[in-house]
């Protein structure tokens, strides 16, 4: 998730249903931050809110809860290799979208996460193709977004 965009919700901006961020505390499992793409710390305070990683509201704007850090962390760097939160999970939901925000059909699939960077680099592939989304299968949490540049 972009910098600018975490630190509104660590200073209490208004998530995607206009409600400030809930605070809790972390239990060290199962709580992923999406800034940091690392676990948050057991103990540590920690956001819950609803995320719709997308700019417009449109019917594949999908929204749901996720976790930030409470604390400023800095934001993940792509060296090549998954990122923590993306290691704790067997599998992952991935879905390709196009430039117009929309699913290309076709592109959704659950795949390992042993996978999951093979897997994405399948759908980019297809040239309409402008980014990927990562969720998790089990719940449709969203994890983190690869761009077709990344």
């Amino acid at each position: 998730m972009p910098t600018d965009q975490v630190r509104a919700y660590q200073s209490g901006a208004p998530d995607a249903y206009g409600n400030a961020p809930e605070r809790a505390t972390s239990t060290g499992t199962g709580n992923p931050c999406r800034h940091c793409l690392r676990n948050i710390p057991e103990g540590a305070a920690m956001l819950i809110l609803a995320h719709r990683p997308f700019d417009a509201v449109q019917p594949y704007a999908e929204t749901g809860p996720i976790f930030l850090c409470a604390a400023p962390c800095e934001r993940h760097q792509d060296t090549g290799a998954l990122p923590e939160v993306l290691t704790t999970a067997p599998d992952y939901l991935i879905k390709g979208y196009g430039a117009d925000d929309r699913i290309v059909y076709g592109t959704g699939t659950i795949t390992s996460s042993q996978t999951l960077l093979d897997t994405a680099s399948d759908i980019f592939a297809r040239p309409e193709i402008a980014y990927v989304h990562i969720r998790s299968s089990s719940n449709n949490c969203y994890q983190a977004r690869l761009d077709r540049d990344a």
